[in-house]
């Protein structure tokens, strides 16, 4: 996958998180002291056997949305404009499908199905526990913005779908929505 496959994600995204950002910055938010030392630092999906460390995402000068690299294809990312997981909020963490030879952390997403459960380990120690509401496979030119970075709960995001040759890269995108089962 290039950099450059995510580009309609990463503007509906980027657009999305600076309203975030801008109102987080804005207000009195009870949650801004334990956000600012708290992070997500892995994700463990048993039904999927996987367990992967997890860095932060930022923005990139362009204003999209930052992706893990594919030097670590094992490695997810959370986006730091996001809800911490556990807290309240929209919690977004993206991951590769695959890398140009081999398959990247996300590659069985598509696989979760409704009740099964995702954890996620944050750097205090706690561990916030989601169960998979949906899965959906969307094209990139409706991904559901609002949805996945205002709405309430966990999403984890990925490419999917079929391979587009000419412009090097998916067609769609495969996300995952869960709701806290149990609060950090």
């Amino acid at each position: 996958m290039a950099d450059n496959r995510w580009g309609r994600i990463i503007l509906a995204g980027a657009i999305t998180g600076a309203v975030l950002v801008a109102v987080n910055r804005g207000g009195d938010d009870e949650r801004a002291a334990p956000r600012a030392s708290v992070v997500p630092r892995s994700i463990d999906i048993p039904s999927l056997k996987l367990e992967a460390p997890l860095m932060k995402l930022g923005m990139n000068d362009d204003g999209e949305v930052e992706l893990p690299p594919y030097e670590k294809p094992d490695t997810a990312g959370w986006f730091r404009h996001s809800a911490v997981p556990g807290d309240k909020g929209a919690s977004v963490i993206i991951g590769h499908v695959d890398t140009k030879t081999a398959p990247a952390v996300f590659y069985k997403l598509r696989q979760l199905r409704k009740g099964q459960e995702i954890r996620v380990e944050r750097s205090d120690g706690k561990v916030a526990k989601y169960r998979v509401e949906s899965v959906e496979q969307v094209d990139k030119d409706r991904f559901p913005a609002r949805r996945v970075y205002v709405d309430e709960g966990l999403r984890l995001v990925t490419c999917g779908g079929t391979f587009d040759w000419a412009k090097h890269e998916y067609r769609d995108n495969i996300i995952v929505y869960a709701s806290l089962a149990k609060p950090a």
